[in-house]
């Protein structure tokens, strides 16, 4: 019992402090008087930790508005305590199997920076790959800023194991990688004037994603929500009350290998990028075609591209449809690059719902992302930002100094 209390001043005030960001977070401004009361600490110790994160950089004081304190008086406007965007920073790498996106995401949680390059990730093994998007990152990222980098998280359509702290790609069939420890590659990737005790995170792409929308949209940490992630490949992950639920193997949620009726192919091989750009580079005969060329063709109401667009949204309809009757979501959420088909489409994807489906069973609301290309790094870059506050192993070293 000793061992647990004979640091506990200083273990205490860092818990402090980290409560105290964490509830600016997730109330972007509050009073002094505010915070000390949801935290529970008189006025002498709520200032020594309000005085610690202001000169530590952390937070700072802004003059309320009566939109942001509605409860401030007449007259001098009240003063309020927030985060220092800058203070702190995380990145995000989303390694596809067409692209490599990267995210610059700032300590309120806010998107910064996006970037999306071309990516042959079938011909690149995983060091290449690693590398390729470090430098991407790093090319787009002020060097002043690294110190307070406070994570990198990656995300990979890829099945995942955990070993140790770490979970490691166990298949990438799509990129055609096996048994990979990315965070080892990234780590020995990155620049020495990074801290060298920044936390590095692998994750599914569609776990990621999930997480991305879950942190920075509120109503889709409610109730249970699939998102469904569609690139090359079809990928799933599952919020229940905003907890990801992985299942027995961590593929919860993976709706992307359910074969079509009646036919050999799964659901990826139907309505996946690959599938959707080579039927319409078929039919339409350009060969160099891509999907801003189908999405605008479909816009025209070109007869090829609304055929193309009216099985596609058949397709993801019978998706939606078998994971409802065995998980009965609130709402399906859904990301990457094909999802921006969906709003030129979306009465056709409900009918062939509710054509499916019956009268009698609840149609699940469908939303497309706002970050919709950007999810799945931004997601992985939202974990990284979470952990600030909730892993004490790997908290940044501007938290941690006395």
């Amino acid at each position: 019992m000793m061992q647990q209390i004979s640091s506990s001043p200083k273990r205490i005030r860092q818990t402090n402090i980290l409560g105290a960001l964490q509830a600016l977070h997730e109330h972007r401004s509050m009073s002094r008087a505010d915070l000390a009361r949801l935290m529970g600490l008189n006025r002498s110790s709520s200032g020594k930790i309000i005085g610690d994160m202001i000169a530590r950089g952390l937070v700072r004081e802004v003059r309320a508005t009566a939109t942001a304190e509605p409860r401030a008086q007449a007259g001098r406007p009240g003063i309020l305590l927030e985060l220092i965007p800058e203070a702190l920073w995380v990145l995000g790498v989303e390694i596809g199997v067409e692209h490599i996106t990267t995210v610059q995401v700032d300590f309120t949680g806010a998107l910064r920076h996006c970037r999306t390059e071309p990516f042959e990730g079938d011909r690149v093994g995983p060091a290449d790959a690693v590398r390729q998007s470090i430098a991407q990152l790093l090319e787009d990222f002020d060097p002043a800023l690294m110190e307070r980098c406070a994570g990198v998280g990656i995300s990979v359509p890829a099945q995942l194991t955990t070993e140790g702290d770490s979970r490691k790609v166990r298949s990438a069939a799509l990129l055609k990688w096996e048994n990979v420890d990315l965070r080892e590659l990234a780590l020995s990737s990155l620049p020495e004037c990074f801290p060298k005790t920044i936390p590095v995170a692998v994750e599914n792409d569609a776990n990621a994603f999930a997480i991305g929308t879950s942190y920075s949209t509120p109503d889709a940490a409610s109730g249970v929500t699939l998102f469904l992630l569609l690139e090359a490949g079809i990928g799933g992950g599952l919020l229940v009350e905003g907890e990801l639920l992985r299942g027995g193997h961590g593929l919860a949620g993976e709706i992307g290998h359910l074969h079509m009726p009646d036919s050999v192919l799964n659901l990826e091989q139907t309505i996946g990028r690959a599938a959707v750009l080579r039927r319409f580079r078929e039919v339409s005969g350009l060969a160099e075609a891509d999907l801003a060329t189908l999405e605008q063709e479909v816009r025209d109401r070109v007869p090829r591209a609304v055929e193309i667009a009216e099985d596609w949204a058949r397709g993801l309809a019978w998706a939606i449809v078998q994971a409802s009757r065995l998980i009965d979501p609130n709402q399906v959420v859904l990301g990457g690059s094909l999802a921006l088909l969906y709003p030129l489409i979306a009465a056709r994807v409900l009918a062939h719902i509710r054509d499916l489906q019956g009268e009698d069973f609840p149609v699940p609301a469908i939303h497309l992302n706002d970050k919709a290309m950007a999810g799945s790094a931004f997601g992985a870059a939202c974990m990284m930002h979470k952990a600030i506050f909730t892993n004490a192993e790997e908290r940044p070293a501007i938290l941690l100094d006395s």
